[in-house]
């Protein structure tokens, strides 16, 4: 078995490939032991991408590393097995569970020194920043944007008026909506009309005790919202689902889709001419905001080899080598800024995307945001379909205030 001090120099030399300085400092309150096991779960995809380079991280270091496939109920999955001892040492998700993880003591903060801090995308870093902590470290960035096929409509349009004005296919804007609505894809025409979810506090961290839904703001974006409804330009439709939003598109029935990078695959092979502009807002409203999501690791505060897993995180995923193929395994924009400026110029889509949620709100993490998705999205499609806008989003208000009380 190597000395504790070789497997630091390997591993501090592979932070120096990624662009680090030559004195990385250490990353971990205890030094990694050389021997064990250390356990990695992610999704289907991200597994595939992982194994090889953990595998030669296991080499470098003399421990066993195992890459587990979650496909399912990932969150709930993860802080269940937390709670039973029977959890990774790493997990792979998304920023806006840090909330609810942090509540149930299922992560541990992350120690980046200054220099790997400034090499990350700051809007992705600021996403995994809780309570002035940062508790993941960010690998791929994702926020909506306007995908327009350019045969159709050959200019981006610079509002929501302009866009229901220029389409003249069957469907005027491919946004899904469906029986329950849809929050995450609502929300950047909900901000251009005024509306917010929750407020801030002085710091910049989201507010739980300002809710937004049911104020006075609230009620006036969905009074802006329903005149795109089935009973208005018929921009907005519940016909147009999760499950059909992106084929509609690709069948030519639409010229607008809402929607992200995951999308753009499906659109290459349908042969679609196409281009990528930002969400636009309301004629005179203020700009249309998407959330932005990061896709982040994190260490198991109840994981058996946690300094292995600091090591991990803090030293590994920072290369732009493993950064690079995570993108290849889904195209997403890199947060790590030498991995972005890497494939960038291979992939024009992403400094696109990037441009579209420039001016993105990270997505709430903190916990109360669980209790806002189901209300709201009903809220939506009830007033899509031509129900009561002050009505139906005052009640969604006091749901959602009497579930996070």
């Amino acid at each position: 078995m190597r000395k504790v001090a070789a497997v630091l120099l390997l591993t501090f030399a592979l932070a120096g490939c990624g662009g680090n300085d030559d004195s990385p400092g250490t990353q971990t309150s205890k030094e990694p032991k050389a021997g064990g096991e250390l356990v990695i779960w992610a999704d289907d995809k991200r597994s595939a991408a992982l194994k090889p380079f953990a595998d030669k991280f296991g080499a470098e270091n003399g421990v066993t590393v195992k890459v587990q496939a979650i496909s399912k109920d990932q969150q709930t999955t993860f802080v269940t097995a937390s709670q039973q001892g029977s959890g990774p040492d790493v997990m792979v998700g998304a920023h806006d569970w840090i909330g609810n993880l942090v509540q149930n003591g299922a992560i541990d903060p992350v120690q980046l020194p200054a220099d790997q801090t400034a090499s990350f995308n700051p809007n992705a870093l600021k996403a995994v920043t809780f309570n002035g902590q940062t508790y993941g470290v960010p690998y791929a960035m994702e926020n909506l944007a306007l995908i327009r096929n350019t045969d159709l409509a050959p200019t981006a349009p610079a509002t929501i008026e302009e866009l229901v004005e220029a389409a003249k296919t069957p469907e005027k804007l491919c946004l899904q909506v469906g029986q329950n609505g849809d929050a995450y894809h609502l929300y950047p025409l909900y901000s251009s009309a005024g509306g917010y979810l929750f407020g801030t506090t002085a710091t910049g961290d989201y507010d739980p005790k300002d809710l937004g839904v049911g104020k006075p703001e609230s009620v006036q974006a969905f009074r802006k919202i329903a005149t795109l409804g089935e009973k208005g330009s018929k921009a907005l439709k519940r016909s147009i689902t999760p499950e059909n939003s992106i084929a509609t598109f690709t069948s030519k029935k639409c010229a607008f889709l809402v929607s992200g990078p995951w999308a753009i695959t499906d659109v290459k092979k349908a042969n679609i001419k196409y281009d990528i502009s930002p969400v636009p807002g309301f004629q005179g409203g203020q700009p249309a905001r998407p959330f932005l999501g990061v896709q982040t690791f994190y260490v198991a505060s109840k994981g058996k080899n946690k300094a292995l897993a600091q090591e991990f995180v803090t030293n590994y995923v920072t290369t732009p080598e493993l950064a690079v193929a995570l993108y290849e395994a889904e195209p997403r924009p890199p947060a790590l800024t030498a991995a972005f400026d890497q494939v960038k110029t291979k992939d024009t889509d992403l400094e696109k995307f990037v441009q579209a949620g420039k001016d993105g709100l990270p997505l709430p993490a903190v916990p109360e945001m669980a209790a806002i998705w189901d209300p709201f999205g009903k809220a939506e499609a009830a007033v899509v379909g031509g129900a009561d806008p002050a009505q139906t989003i005052t009640a969604a208000g006091k749901t959602i205030s009497s579930a996070i009380k």
